[in-house]
């Protein structure tokens, strides 16, 4: 087992978790927005709070899909010439900087190499999937409320700190 542990300079402190863990701590505030959360400890590094022993964590997460549109062969065969044209002119400059004497040759080449592949690979992959999706979206994760969370060292001091927030500003709920 190793030790999961860094030298500073003021002494031995812990290290982030490497890999997923559990969040650990009291919770000193709890919030509907994680705009809301980011507020207040922004507030708590403004005072001087050590920010280190804090943890934001969104209760009771999510997957949210908004969608964008329809997904028509238009859409997909302008998305992919368009990102093909990236890629290709991208390929073309770096084969045309190693090889200063081919002029725009090779640029040219990058970009026709990069919209064709793509297009025709897109289109694979639509004609491929098109009964199974004919939308585009977008995810993204939420949490129906953020909890901010302190080491218990300095929970109390961050409650008396985020209530004085809340006093002046209605965010604590």
């Amino acid at each position: 087992m190793t030790e999961a542990f860094t030298q500073t300079t003021a002494g031995r402190a812990q290290a982030r978790p490497q890999l997923p863990t559990m969040p650990t701590g009291w919770p000193i505030g709890s919030y509907e927005s994680y705009e809301q959360a980011q507020r207040a400890v922004d507030h708590l590094a403004s005072t001087d709070f050590p920010v280190t022993d804090v943890t934001i964590v969104g209760v009771q997460p999510m997957l949210v899909e908004r969608i964008a549109g329809r997904m028509t062969w238009g859409k997909l065969l302008g998305s992919a010439a368009m990102s093909g044209a990236v890629f290709g002119l991208f390929l073309g400059l770096v084969l045309s900087l190693l090889n200063p004497a081919a002029g725009l040759i090779p640029i040219l080449l990058g970009l026709v190499a990069g919209v064709g592949f793509n297009l025709l690979f897109g289109a694979l992959g639509y004609a491929a999937n098109r009964n199974k999706r004919g939308f585009v979206s977008q995810s993204q994760l939420v949490a129906q409320r953020y909890d901010v969370l302190s080491q218990p060292r300095n929970a109390e001091k961050g409650r008396a700190l985020l209530a004085d927030l809340s006093a002046r500003s209605g965010l604590l709920h």
